[in-house]
């Protein structure tokens, strides 16, 4: 039997060091962000009832694999909240030891949720992911740029732009293969792949970037992309609901399939057209479809069950 998990660890990651505060310890301790730094620290916080890591451009992703690997609970969190709370807090010095109390005060008042873990096929299909994102970047900029080139440049460009569309179709192709050498992320993206509007590419986004779907309640999964209506309200006044925060990348993808789908499910049509009806705003008409579209893919991820139209949806 388990020993009680009963201390939380905030952990702040920079590419050299990784500093640690752990409940009831005065002092930060600092690790080298290296194999064996990482392991030391794995071993250091073992027991721990959560890890908290702030998310720092990719440095934090091998530390949160070595904590997995100790079977230490890990979430990550997004570096505006830490900040947000740092300054709610009256903590307005900034230094690695301090960034690290700060993140272990988020960690015991917010109790982040635990990411899923996170195995070596869904890192692959992540970058594999962000690199496809990447190659779109550079490929609208260099179409952008064609315009008001002159000959001799619009012929580099021209070759630029077919470098980019070869290396996309690689990209594709690396996508599926890893896509199907892992069970589990073939039966996922088989089920997402019979939702309206979610193709190869919304599919493998969802796949690689929301592991929490169809782990996670409705509620925590709409803040959890960012499609959550969050009130601004005072007194007796009552603002306007907007979105915020979120995963741009994951939102950016389910409005894509939330436009298609608009068109092709009859479901996701009469809600969108029922919300216009009543006079709501297209844009927010569009993001409660959003919304209303991932909760259901949620239920079908939860059910391993594929869409249907039916009432039993809840539309």
């Amino acid at each position: 039997m388990h020993a009680p998990r009963t201390f939380m660890v905030g952990i702040d990651v920079s590419k050299a060091h990784l500093d640690v505060a752990v409940e009831g310890k005065r002092a930060v301790v600092r690790f080298d962000n290296d194999a064996a730094g990482r392991a030391a620290l794995a071993a250091a916080v073992a027991g721990a009832e959560l890890v908290v890591v702030e998310a720092t451009g990719g440095y934090e992703m091998a530390t949160v694999r070595a904590l997995m690997a100790a079977d230490s609970p890990v979430a990550v969190v997004n570096p505006r909240q830490i900040r947000d709370f740092a300054r709610a807090s009256g903590r307005l010095a900034k230094t690695d030891q301090v960034d690290a109390r700060v993140i272990l005060h988020f960690a015991r008042a917010m109790r982040p949720a635990q990411i899923p873990h996170i195995d070596d096929g869904r890192i692959a299909l992540a970058a594999l992911v962000t690199r496809r994102r990447q190659l779109i970047d550079m490929a609208v900029a260099e179409k952008n740029r064609l315009e008001h080139a002159p000959q001799a440049v619009a012929v580099l460009i021209g070759e630029t732009l077919a470098a980019l569309k070869a290396q996309l179709a690689r990209v594709d192709a690396a996508i599926a293969l890893a896509i199907e050498a892992e069970p589990d992320m073939a039966a996922r993206r088989d089920l997402l792949l019979t939702v309206p509007g979610i193709g190869e590419v919304g599919a493998a986004v969802l796949i690689a970037e929301l592991p929490e779907l169809g782990g996670i309640d409705d509620k925590k999964l709409a803040a959890l992309v960012g499609v959550a209506p969050m009130a601004h309200d005072s007194g007796a006044w009552r603002g306007q609901r907007h979105i915020a925060g979120g995963r741009a990348t994951v939102r950016c993808a389910l409005y894509m399939a939330t436009l298609s789908a608009i068109r092709c499910s009859p479901a996701i049509k009469a809600f969108y057209t029922r919300l216009r009806d009543a006079g709501k705003p297209p844009k927010v008409a569009l993001v409660a479809a959003m919304r209303k579209l991932i909760i259901m893919i949620n239920t079908i991820l939860k059910r391993h069950t594929p869409w249907s139209e039916p009432q039993q949806h809840g539309c």
